[in-house]
């Protein structure tokens, strides 16, 4: 959640952030308006609730009649306590209400607007001219099908629509490209984790996916629900605790599975596996002090191109705009692999500074130091996230490297994860 002392103080920049995402700026007076409610609330029944008590010894000192008429009047300075708690304890839950539907604050310099509304940063890598290579570029599913790579068919028949297998070359594939993206992040510094899957509601709504989100898959009956994305777990590994960062920031590297209804999707990308319910995903996921959280943005991007490099794939880096970030994200990047057969680029990394937003729904602080070296009180950390592999690059990696003959070229920093495997050769069957 945001830091509503910094809100009331500085409404403006708020009201910007919120013009900027699209999203009513009401919200900012809203805001405040329920905390001089909740203030004025709670100014009522301490004052109330002193004079109780103040009346109480005067009941004791008194006698005879005079203490039978104090004792109607302690009866109905009782009811009034009880009635200004219960109004204190709604202007609480009003305040709380408004504050967890609140998004982050944006940083400085995000573009304004919507989905479309983003600003490239730059292009990486060259697409490249099949026409001139003289054939027609296959798309991934027929390509994943001819290497026995999908099974879609299957996947629907065990489990519905947008579900898949991957098997034989498709599983070896993913788990190469898991394990070269896990041991890049462990040589930079990151603790591998594989997560739970199913977390309890308070850790959903921490990092904002209750409010945001309406394709998390609960499971009722044990009030659980299944992540989209390991960020989830990792966010609520440190909930309620102090971290320790004097010697820099706590990095984790969590591979799990994720599950996303994609809801609002229908008729999107049906073909093959580029939006479906059920993906592995590799995600960074950073702790670290609010005033670094720019330059650790910048860190996560760099794992991601490092990545794409390695799978020797063109793509693009965005700027997500202000009303496509979310509401926990203060910024986003985007990388985005040219997919031929689409004639576009699609989302294959996604990188977020979610500054100091999580952290305070989820009560993880830092303690600060004094400069005499003494501890000082404690402050919100930040946390970010950012993608490593997931699913979705078998797209792009099987699209972009296909030969005339149907085969797929290993790109060639993959090929020690696939037992030096060079190409991936169609089958005769499936």
């Amino acid at each position: 959640m945001i830091d509503i002392k910094d809100l009331i103080a500085e409404p403006e920049k708020y009201r910007a952030s919120q013009h900027a995402r699209g999203a009513d700026a009401s919200a900012v007076d809203a805001l405040i308006e329920a905390s001089e409610a909740r203030a004025a609330a709670i100014t009522r029944f301490e004052t109330l609730r002193a004079e109780q008590k103040a009346f109480g010894k005067k009941v004791a000192r008194a006698q005879g009649e005079e203490k039978q008429a104090l004792l109607a009047e302690v009866k109905q300075l009782a009811a009034d306590v009880k009635a200004a708690e219960a109004a204190a304890d709604a202007a609480q839950t009003q305040l709380n209400a408004l504050t967890k539907s609140f998004p982050n604050l944006i940083h400085d310099g995000v573009p304004a607007g919507g989905e479309e509304d983003f600003v490239t940063l730059r292009h990486e890598g060259t697409p490249r001219d099949f026409a001139a290579e003289g054939f027609e570029p296959k798309d991934h599913l027929a390509l994943a099908e001819a290497l026995g790579a999908v099974d879609m068919e299957r996947g629907a028949k065990v489990s519905g629509a947008r579900f898949y297998f991957l098997k034989g070359i498709g599983a070896r594939l993913e788990l190469a490209m898991m394990q070269m993206g896990l041991e890049q992040a462990v040589e930079a510094g990151f603790t591998p984790m594989i997560p739970p899957t199913l977390v309890r509601p308070e850790t959903m709504e921490g990092t904002g996916y209750l409010e945001a989100h309406d394709d998390v898959y609960h499971l009722e009956r044990d009030d659980l629900y299944l992540v989209g994305t390991s960020e989830v777990a990792l966010a609520g590994y440190h909930a309620e605790e102090i971290l320790d960062l004097s010697e820099g920031p706590q990095r984790y590297a969590g591979w799990s599975t994720c599950y996303r209804r994609e809801a609002g999707s229908h008729g999107k990308d049906t073909r093959g596996i580029i939006r479906v319910h059920q993906f592995n995903k590799l995600e960074m996921f950073v702790y670290c002090s609010a005033s670094v959280s720019k330059t650790e943005h910048e860190r996560l991007l760099a794992a991601e191109e490092q990545m794409l490099a390695k799978m020797e794939l063109p793509y693009r880096v965005i700027d997500t705009a202000a009303g496509d970030l979310g509401l926990s994200a203060a910024r986003k990047f985007d990388c985005e692999a040219w997919v031929p057969t689409q004639g576009t680029y699609r989302e294959l990394t996604s990188t977020s500074d979610t500054t100091t937003f999580q952290a305070r729904r989820l009560n993880i602080r830092e303690r600060t130091v004094q400069a005499d070296g003494s501890k000082g009180s404690t402050r919100p950390v930040a946390t970010l996230n950012g993608t490593l592999a997931t699913t979705r690059w078998i797209v792009a990696i099987l699209e972009n490297h296909q030969q005339a003959d149907g085969s797929v070229r290993v790109p060639e920093a993959l090929r020690p994860y696939l037992g030096g495997l060079e190409i991936l050769e169609p089958v005769s069957s499936k």
